[in-house]
């Protein structure tokens, strides 16, 4: 049991000095015990001024027990005492002491009214907002008189509490192709199995283009980065001309094939799919699983015919994507790193420097082609929609 030292009287605890004070041999003798076991009493190490150790504790509300920790702030108390014994003195700074000061109090119904505000958007509370703050949550609370003043950051810990977070967003959509998961599963498969399917003479390839890649040089050139600055370039610049890339991935190598043009149409995708039939990809394989989106390039009114009026000596099959479903096409994946490493940022001479490190670039990426690891699968897919059913295609689309 933690024994407690009554003062001897009002003055020495309340009057700073007293902790200072030395306390006699014969009770820290007999109290030193006590004071160890203590999470409010520790021992002072000796210092210049006293020659024996002291020790000293702090005044307590209770005489045993723990002292848990005061939900409330500390400051230190320099101003006048207004009632006791050191009414009317001002301390000095050398012995400031930290006194607890209450925080405001919030009934947990305007807590509760804050947060179900923070879970609307600013537009139902006619403000010019898209998203919510946690300052202007602050204002508009005391708006609406939920309360009369509220730091922001006392919201900030609520929803921290509570998960939410409306000063974030992010982008999604509902499938809207009633053929979604048909053709999602269809694709998915195909990457899965492409290479055991390349071991029997199938070769499963992704197709499609980046549009509109603009040939810029920077007035200013661009910088190399040195100690402490990072790549500079020039903020002016002049136009050059765009370019269009089409861009054909092995699935099953991860190898790429590239080939630029001034216009993005129909033609030139003919174009380009000619060059794959023509290349190594094809040679002494039976069956081409071509991946393509549902853009006009591509024309999926007439590709088929087209094919084959080509009379290949393998077969051709063309696996459409689902409408709005870019991200199940493992070629846009190549053009990240492209946008990345090559096009930011952009200084070119003209249209012809652009493909030449277009070019190059694929050419060096082919040295060490890897394979994307795809860890999505069909399987996936379907318990996606099996546990959400409001996203189901069939309901999306009607």
């Amino acid at each position: 049991m933690v024994s407690w030292i009554a003062p001897r009287n009002r003055e020495e605890s309340l009057w700073p000095e007293g902790l200072n004070r030395r306390i006699p041999s014969p009770l820290l003798q007999s109290s030193t015990g006590s004071f160890s076991t203590s999470p409010v009493c520790e021992r002072v190490p000796a210092t210049p001024r006293w020659s024996e150790p002291r020790s000293f504790c702090w005044p307590m509300n209770i005489p045993i027990g723990t002292m848990g920790r005061s939900p409330a702030k500390w400051v230190a108390l320099t101003e006048r005492y207004g009632c006791g014994v050191a009414a009317g003195t001002k301390w000095p700074a050398s012995t400031r002491l930290l006194v607890p000061v209450d925080r405001a109090f919030f009934p947990s119904v305007q807590r509760a009214q804050i947060t179900a505000l923070a879970c609307t958007l600013p537009a139902e509370s006619g403000r010019p907002l898209s998203r919510w703050s946690s300052s202007e949550l602050a204002t508009e609370a005391v708006h609406r008189g939920i309360v009369l003043s509220i730091a922001s950051s006392t919201i900030r810990d609520w929803l921290r509490a509570e998960r939410i977070k409306p000063w974030q967003y992010h982008a999604w959509q509902k499938p809207t192709d009633p053929e979604f998961l048909k053709k999602a599963t269809v694709a998915l498969n195909l990457y899965a199995r492409a290479r055991i399917m390349a071991r029997r003479g199938e070769v499963v390839v992704c197709a499609d283009e980046k549009t509109c890649i603009q040939a810029l040089t920077n007035t200013g050139g661009v910088m190399a980065a040195g100690p402490g600055k990072p790549v500079r370039a020039g903020a002016r610049y002049k136009r050059q001309g765009i370019l269009n890339l089409f861009a054909g991935l092995l699935v099953h190598t991860g190898e790429t094939m590239a080939r630029c043009f001034p216009r993005k149409r129909f033609m030139e995708f003919q174009d380009f799919l000619q060059m794959i039939s023509r290349s190594l990809w094809t040679k002494r394989i039976q069956v081409l699983h071509l991946i393509l989106d549902n853009g006009s390039t591509h024309a999926p009114k007439q590709i088929r015919g087209w094919i084959r009026s080509l009379k290949l000596p393998f077969r051709v099959r063309v696996h459409w994507l689902p409408v709005n479903a870019s991200w199940l096409d493992q070629v846009e994946i190549v053009f990240s790193p492209l946008q990345r490493k090559v096009l930011t940022p952009r200084h070119f001479m003209d249209t012809q420097d652009l493909e030449n490190r277009i070019m190059d670039y694929f050419a060096e990426r082919n040295l060490h082609p890897k394979p994307i690891e795809w860890s999505y699968t069909s399987s996936m897919l379907r318990k996606h929609f099996s546990s959400h059913p409001h996203q189901s295609p069939v309901l999306c689309a009607a």
